[in-house]
């Protein structure tokens, strides 16, 4: 297949560098809007008030209105009489003209009303006893007592609300309490997302093998809004030049054409990568165009192009889901921000440690994914480990790292700055770190609806031993067999931590049905010959499975014992799409994925606990739900085994 080579790789700075000087004509537009279509809005001039807040003297008591020298020496045992005067006033209604609070006079005055002239104060009505056109008042009260002066809240002329203000339902209150109905707000930037690609397909459909569900328009088009700015669908395109041209070309002209352009995919070298080339073609034919850079010497997102097609930003992200959204915060949510009014969006920065060391690419800019964990000596930043590909990794990550292109890695302890990317990011109640399970995710999901914060990494069972070694995380999930004595867990347990039993899963050999005849005794087809043809998956060092794997194996090593995966999911996906002929899963699994299982043991799936953690509300909250007993039966119907020991709702007991 013929390759195009990216013709001008700049770094980083000079990316961003020509990207904000081609788009410095862009600047914010103004609209005016209804106030009761401006919550979220961005405020683009200063709003003053043209009404005193409260209008005028107002009572804040249901009471009476005097003259506060008339109550001077007023004591329970001997009271200040006054006289009454009529009628009431109530909330809404005006003194009659000439009306006036005289001395020794007194008039019933009830919560928001208007306090008449002369008076100065108002008595609540528990301190006074009526007698009669008399009230008796037992208490004093001091001038302006139990009222609000007109213009104490707000004076007219004070600016209520400020420009750049993004709008909460706490200023459109203010903003109604001074009488106003219209407001001038930012108008939202109208941002067009198009995707391409013959493999792509809109989600909720079928999917046939070899497409993809179209994830990177839903989340451009939720970034977009976030930053203040309409996403605008703009549907998907085949990879054809010229259906692509004329989907830009729409965008961007018209009666209502977009304020930006982004497009996902269809920037690299291959010969399907026609995005790249439709935008080159129309910058070279159309008015303040230009390409401005194709390819970043950064890691993820190397393949964007940044251009502007009729002085209107034009952006062709690359295709995989985290170098696009990478890509897209990292040059165009600044712009994007700055023409919504959202400000420059940045949270702060993070102090914290690698527990592990973190390779690089030299020459490139790597932005490294992570999750935060607090350990004893701060937060630990781990390394997702996904790559661009990846669906979900910035939807899970609390941040992530920027390791300069002449660092080729980090040392494990490295001390790093962690970018957030949700400005809320903060320590979680329960953080477990370990190996992954659907029975461990299920009682993490039912800690998390309890109300606690729950945060899980998942890095294999010897990685959460390491973790709560070092001091990191609250728990970890673990499925590890001494080598020397077949027995589970016990072995791995480190200084400073118990043992939380857990329960039992069944592990054994899949492979697919045209693959029977391989024999019902999964143990002895690993233990003796694998019949040649067929193609193993094997597990990440590490986990707990591969322990047992090696184990079985001895000294053999199949066709695709170096092919590892890091899940048990991804062992039967493997399996299924005929990427590799057998390996090792759980029962649970092998059924979903329509395989055939050939039982080869039980493996025990135990907590790990911190001593020092054990008495935090969410710890807690975890051992009183694994000895529930409809959660353990909830994990027999998932397909786990529980210990005979543990049956019943009685409490669990860890082993020290």
């Amino acid at each position: 297949m013929r390759q195009r080579q990216f013709l001008d790789v700049v770094d980083e700075a000079e990316a961003r560098r020509r990207f904000e000087e081609a788009c410095a004509h862009l600047a914010p537009a103004v609209e005016t809007v209804a106030l009761d279509a401006a919550l979220g809005r961005v405020l683009a001039a200063d709003v003053a008030a043209a009404v005193d807040v409260p209008g005028f003297d107002r009572s804040n008591m249901d009471g009476f209105a005097v003259r506060a020298t008339d109550t001077a020496g007023a004591e329970e045992l001997a009271p200040v009489v006054l006289t009454l005067l009529g009628p009431p006033l109530a909330a809404g209604d005006r003194p009659a003209p000439g009306f006036e609070v005289g001395p020794g006079r007194a008039v019933p005055i009830a919560t928001g009303a208007v306090v008449p002239r002369g008076a100065d104060a108002v008595v609540m009505v528990e301190d006074t006893h009526l007698a009669g056109k008399r009230v008796e008042v037992s208490r004093p009260v001091a001038p302006g007592g139990n009222l609000t002066f007109a213009g104490s809240d707000i004076g007219r002329g004070d600016v209520v609300v400020r420009r750049g203000t993004r709008l909460t339902s706490r200023e459109t209150g203010v903003l109604a309490a001074v009488g106003v109905g219209e407001i001038e707000v930012v108008r939202r930037p109208r941002v067009a997302v198009l995707s391409t690609g013959d493999e792509i397909v809109p989600p909720g459909g079928p999917i046939a093998a070899g497409e993809v569900y179209d994830s990177n328009q839903r989340i451009l088009l939720d970034a977009v809004a976030e930053l203040g700015c309409d996403g605008v669908p703009a549907g998907i395109v085949p990879d054809d030049e010229q259906r692509v041209e004329e989907a830009i070309t729409a965008l961007i002209g018209g009666d209502h054409p977009a304020d930006a352009v982004l497009l996902s995919g269809g920037t690299s070298k291959g010969d399907g990568d026609v995005n790249a080339v439709v935008v080159q073609r129309l910058a070279s034919r159309l008015p303040a165009s230009e390409v401005l850079v194709h390819g970043v010497a950064l890691k993820p997102g190397k393949p964007i192009l940044l251009a502007v097609l009729a002085g209107r930003p034009v952006v062709v992200l690359p295709g995989f889901p985290t170098s696009a959204v990478f890509t897209f915060h990292e040059f165009v949510a600044p712009l994007l921000r700055r023409l919504s009014g959202f400000g420059n969006g940045l949270a702060g920065e993070i102090a914290a440690i690698t527990p592990m060391r973190i390779d690089s690419v030299p020459g490139r800019t790597h932005y490294v994914l992570v999750d935060l964990v607090e350990g004893q000596q701060g937060p630990a930043a781990y390394p997702l480990g996904a790559g661009s590909g990846s669906v979900t990794a910035f939807g899970r990550a609390d941040g992530f790292i920027r390791i300069p292109a002449a660092i080729e890695y980090l040392e494990e302890g490295a001390a790093v700055v962690v970018r957030p990317i949700n400005p809320d990011v903060r320590p979680a109640d329960l953080a477990a770190i370990g190996s992954n399970c659907e029975g461990f995710d299920h009682l993490l999901g039912l800690v998390a609806s309890r109300g606690f914060r729950v945060k899980a990494v998942w890095v294999g069972s010897m990685g959460g031993v390491a973790a709560l070694r070092r001091g990191e995380g609250d728990v970890a999930g673990i499925h590890l067999m001494d080598p020397a004595t077949g027995e589970y867990n016990r072995a791995f347990v480190p200084e400073g931590a118990s043992l939380l039993p857990g329960y039992r899963r069944r592990q054994g050999i899949v492979f697919r049905s045209e693959h029977a005849g391989l024999g019902e005794d999964a143990a002895a087809f690993l233990a003796g010959a694998v019949p040649g043809g067929l193609r193993m998956v094997n597990r990440n060092v590490g986990s707990g499975t591969r322990v047992l794997i090696d184990r079985l194996l001895g000294d053999a090593r199949p066709d695709g014992y170096l092919h590892q995966v890091r899940t048990h999911h991804g062992v039967a996906a493997a399996v299924e799409q005929r990427r590799a002929d057998w390996g090792m899963t759980l029962d649970t699994i092998a059924t979903r994925a329509g395989l055939e299982f050939r039982f080869v043991q039980d493996e025990r799936y135990d907590l790990l606990v911190r001593d020092d953690r054990r008495e935090r509300p969410a710890v807690r909250a975890l051992f009183e739900i694994l000895a529930d007993a409809e959660v353990r039966a909830h994990l027999r119907r998932m397909g786990f085994v529980m210990d005979d020991d543990q049956e019943g709702s009685g409490p669990i007991t860890d082993e020290r």
